[in-house]
């Protein structure tokens, strides 16, 4: 290390010639050791600033080949991902991801397809509905018909100034179909808005001395506004019913056949007793009712009946 100049003066000069005399060659090389070293020992600026940059060189270049160096991290790259490290698996191969999404693919296709050839439950009764042709309001064509009775007055009575009478023979004169009109009654109505084109009706005569089923019709129009009921020259005249909202019906029958001898109503009670083929027939059960229901039962029991009575008066 180089003295400190305040603590240590430097001996005063004395001419180089004087001093080459009096030393001995010893001397001189002494001297001339402690010149160089002190020479040394006292880089200039510029020498300093070298130095200082190639030591910066040689640590950066350290730096740079720990980090080239497999497998070793600075201190701070250790400190920073460990976690990454530890938890994140290696990527799987190349070959297996491809598989993977072959087979994902695979697998969804097959499943799309299932669910075209296997529709939901909604999509089958949709299906069912469109495969199922819609009922038609012909009975007869849907092969659901249903069977009536229809009250009618063959003798003579006046209302509101008119003569209600009308008989089977009375429709068999017909040319074209009857309006049923006159029906007042909310059950016995509700009853001819039920009835469909191509069902089949008992023609009851009523309110006479020997009332019974004494033929059959068809009915070959469904209900529709029954226009006398607005009409104040009418036997049914009703002045509470709107007609912007009409509240009655009625539907055009056509005559089908006349029984050569008509089931009188007393054999018709009789038939109607408890544990008879009649006992549930709504004509005995509602006798008032000028339109009532019949069952397939009781039609065909009924019309077996008037065939048998028209056999056993024709021996």
């Amino acid at each position: 290390m180089p003295r400190d100049k305040t603590r240590d003066p430097a001996p005063p000069r004395r001419s180089l010639r004087l001093r080459s005399a009096n030393m001995s060659k010893e001397d001189e090389d002494e001297t001339a050791k402690k010149t160089s070293v002190k020479n040394v020992a006292k880089p200039t600026s510029a020498t300093s600033k070298a130095a200082g940059k190639a030591a910066k060189a040689k640590a950066e270049e350290t730096v740079s080949e720990e980090k080239s160096s497999p497998g070793v991290k600075t201190e701070k790259e250790t400190k920073k991902r460990p976690a990454e490290e530890s938890e994140e698996p290696a990527p799987a191969p190349k070959a297996k991801r491809s598989r993977c999404k072959k087979a994902m693919a695979a697998a969804k296709a097959a499943s799309v397809a299932e669910t075209k050839e296997q529709p939901s439950e909604d999509k089958k009764a949709d299906i069912s509905t469109i495969i199922r042709p819609s009922s038609s309001s012909d009975s007869t064509e849907s092969g659901e018909r249903n069977y009536w009775l229809m009250k009618a007055e063959p003798e003579t009575r006046l209302e509101n100034g008119v003569d209600v009478k009308f008989s089977i023979d009375d429709l068999a004169a017909r040319t074209e179909p009857e309006p049923w009109d006159g029906i007042r009654n909310y059950a016995a109505r509700n009853n001819l808005r039920a009835m469909k084109k191509g069902d089949l009706a008992f023609f009851y005569h009523s309110n006479c001395k020997e009332p019974g089923i004494v033929g059959t019709m068809e009915i070959v129009q469904e209900h529709s506004p029954d226009l006398s009921a607005h009409d104040p020259k009418a036997p049914y005249y009703d002045p509470s019913s709107d007609p912007a909202n009409p509240k009655w019906s009625v539907v055009h029958v056509k005559f089908r056949s006349k029984f050569s001898v008509p089931i009188g109503l007393k054999e018709l009670r009789d038939l109607g007793k408890p544990g008879g083929p009649l006992e549930h027939m709504q004509l005995l059960r509602q006798g008032r009712l000028s339109v009532s229901k019949v069952s397939k039962a009781e039609w065909d029991f009924l019309m077996n009946l008037a065939e048998e009575k028209a056999k056993a008066v024709a021996k």
